[in-house]
């Protein structure tokens, strides 16, 4: 007997309003339906083949549950896929009053608030905590781990370790030229981040333009060589920037992918004690897929 069951789909391009631009997620809305197995969502996931593919599930209007999987494991939490997940949400009517509204979100790493525009997605971050700064020795690694000379300091700011939900190193450079020459050693960058226990490495510069920063994300350890837009990663550059009160007013914009020919805006902004992490996303395929 066949027991498959067919869901709306969808490929969406997150942080951006363009196509072939931001970064991709898979996106599958099951309904009310049951959540398939961790085994048929990784193999969907690596069907798909992007870093993440969201699975969600609809609990009321206003209520959902989401799973994320990348091609080989379950993430607790991935920024760019709920922006694009409620992006399609909104965008099919199923979400909030006509498609916008405060949305409550069970996820791995627990429950967060999902506010949905008309043109934006706005998520709260997890507890935002720096949690160490990088010593020298490890701070000589992690440079020269991207062909880059150590610095003991960037213009004041220091390599630390960032969390807001997930960690990552918060490693500052001088200027965009820098940014664009870094060279990846990526057995390295894997052992550095594996040896600290966070995600990988965030990268950037203080931009003298319309964003706060322009950024380049690492996380090889995870099967990840590059990535060209991290909600969680620039959440944790928002609350780093803004310990060192360089930010500027909220809401700032971050640009990442420059390098790989996929420019994303990221926005971030401060809300009460939360920081929250939000932009737009692009549907670039739309159908029904069979599992």
């Amino acid at each position: 007997m066949d027991n498959k069951k067919s869901f709306d789909a969808a490929i969406m391009e997150a942080f951006t309003d363009r196509p072939l631009s931001g970064n991709a997620a898979g996106v599958i809305f099951l309904g009310s339906n049951v959540f398939p197995t961790d085994v048929a969502c990784i193999g969907i996931a690596s069907e798909l083949k992007h870093s993440e593919t969201a699975f969600i599930r609809q609990l009321s209007p206003v209520e959902f549950e989401i799973k994320y999987f990348t091609p080989v494991c379950e993430a607790a939490l991935c920024g760019h896929a709920t922006i694009a997940s409620f992006s399609f949400l909104r965008d099919s009517g199923v979400c909030g009053t006509g498609g916008t509204g405060e949305m409550l979100v069970h996820t791995t790493a627990g429950d967060i608030r999902v506010t949905v525009e008309k043109d934006s997605v706005w998520l709260d971050m997890a507890r935002a905590e720096t949690l160490f700064e990088v010593d020298n020795k490890t701070c000589r690694e992690l440079y020269s781990a991207f062909e880059l000379p150590y610095r003991a300091d960037v213009n004041g700011l220091v390599p630390k370790a960032v969390s807001v939900g997930l960690t990552d190193i918060m490693l500052p450079v001088n200027d965009l030229e820098e940014l664009s020459a870094a060279k990846q050693n990526e057995s390295l960058v894997s052992e550095i981040s594996r040896r600290l226990d966070v995600t990988g490495v965030h990268m950037f510069c203080i931009a003298h333009d319309e964003y706060a920063a322009h950024c380049r994300n690492f996380a090889p350890l995870y099967g990840i060589p590059e990535e060209c837009a991290t909600g969680t990663s620039n959440g944790a550059l928002f609350h780093y920037l803004s310990e060192y009160g360089v930010t500027g007013s909220s809401p700032v914009r971050f640009i990442q992918g420059e390098s790989m020919g996929r420019p994303s805006i990221i926005k971030a902004r401060l809300d009460g004690s939360k920081v929250r992490v939000g932009g737009s996303a692009y549907t670039l395929l739309s159908g029904r897929i069979q599992v």
